[in-house]
């Protein structure tokens, strides 16, 4: 553990999103001063348009068995929910090729019980922030439903809920039948015959929640400056330069790098060679003319629903593409086609709030938290949909790992270096 005197005083973070605000506001916690640069806007990439759930409960590995069994030639189709490319290039196929190999059940399974230490936190690490900042409250999914076109759909994700519990997962649920899950939820269409009520989970409007983390960092005295591209990180061994398009060049204590879909790219010189590609999803918004009282799930089409402002967002897919790649018209069809026979009371062609945004997504399917090569660069990204979730339970252990120089036992697994 440092010596107060060797504490870092001044870190910079590296991108707005979730993972960076809520690593600069607990470094704030432990009295560090904090800046922060990124390259676009506050919440500009997954943090702004996904779905805005807390759901410790569903935090798992992406790959898995049941990706594998879907197979490759499935996400080569336009009409999967999961896409990738016909003709990836050479990076995505190294990519495809490490994920293809956590796909087995023993790697899955090591992977969920990497995770099941810091979804237990996750929650807490909210209402930590709420409780010093009442902007940044958190509302309960009650409902949650998971609905499902039929009986064989929803028992096999029972049985998936059910080894989750047996890992250590906190989760609790109710089988729904027709009647009751549509007096719940009346949103949903008589073509889902049958759900499950998932309780004490949570949900947020991302986009705003994350601006209000922001002027909550900033109202503690942090800088986050904004439109800022860092060009290159360097140490010298008592600091670390960070050189910006600005062409300025500023010491720090420590730099965090929190880049989301890109942090390969700063990280790559600090020992980071875990393959992140962008997971891209969409999301748009509609007016429901019934009323929504809380999220829903549908895994067969990977659509999730989320009642906000008045209006219902409506996210999904898995699209493996380049980082930057501009949107794919197509994608965002088959996501309101895939919606439209599963929902009433809406109307999916009046749509605001057109959205896509890149996920992190790692090859083994676990973040990448904690301290690289240098003993002043860290990293915290790689949690592919999962990053508003475990954003603040992030920022919160990598903090104390910083000040303290002890990796928190949590974060072992998330060795960025493996």
């Amino acid at each position: 553990m440092r010596a107060d005197t060797d504490r870092p005083k001044h870190v910079a973070i590296v991108g707005a999103g979730m993972v960076g605000l809520s690593t600069a506001w607990f470094l704030q916690e432990r009295g560090c001063q904090v800046t922060v640069l990124e390259e676009e806007r506050v919440a500009a990439g997954a943090s702004e348009g996904n779905a805005g759930w807390l759901t410790p409960g569903l935090a798992v590995p992406l790959p898995s068995p049941g990706i594998l069994a879907y197979g490759v030639r499935a996400m080569l189709r336009g009409s999967s929910p999961v896409h990738v490319p016909l003709w990836p290039d050479p990076q995505l196929r190294r990519f495809l090729g490490r994920f293809a190999r956590h796909c087995t059940t023993r790697r899955w399974r090591a992977g969920l019980e990497a995770l099941v230490p810091i979804n237990r936190q996750a929650l807490e690490a909210y209402d930590h922030l709420a409780g010093h900042d009442p902007s940044l409250v958190t509302h309960p999914a009650e409902p949650f439903t998971i609905g499902f076109r039929t009986s064989e759909q929803c028992q096999h994700v029972v049985q998936e809920l059910e080894q989750l519990r047996t890992s250590g997962q906190q989760l609790s649920f109710d089988l729904l039948h027709a009647t009751d899950l549509h007096s719940l939820q009346p949103v949903l269409s008589p073509a889902v015959t049958v759900g499950l009520r998932l309780h004490d989970q949570r949900f947020i409007n991302p986009g705003p929640y994350v601006a209000a983390l922001a002027d909550s960092v900033k109202s503690r005295g942090g800088e986050i400056l904004a439109p800022v591209r860092v060009e290159d990180i360097t140490e010298n061994g008592s600091a670390v330069t960070v050189t910006t398009s600005l062409g300025q060049r500023d010491q720090f204590d420590a730099v965090v790098l929190a880049t989301g879909a890109s942090l390969a790219t700063l990280g790559r010189k600090f020992g980071i060679r875990m393959p992140v590609q962008a997971g891209r999803g969409y999301s748009f918004s509609v007016r429901a003319q019934v009323e929504v009282p809380g999220p829903i799930y549908l895994p067969a089409q990977r659509i999730a629903c989320t009642p906000l402002d008045g209006r219902l967002r409506i996210a999904g897919l898995m699209e493996f593409a380049p980082h930057g790649q501009p949107p794919d018209p197509r994608r965002l069809k088959l996501l309101i086609e895939s919606a439209r026979p599963l929902l009433t009371g809406t109307d999916l062609d009046d749509r605001e709030d057109e959205w896509v945004g890149s996920r992190p997504v790692t090859a083994d399917g676990l973040p990448l938290i904690g301290p690289t090569a240098s003993s002043r660069v860290f990293a915290a990204g790689g949690h592919g949909m999962w990053g508003i979730v475990l954003g603040p339970i992030t920022g919160k252990l990598l903090a104390q790992t910083i000040t303290e120089t002890v990796v928190a036992p949590a974060l072992t697994p998330f060795d960025p270096q493996r």
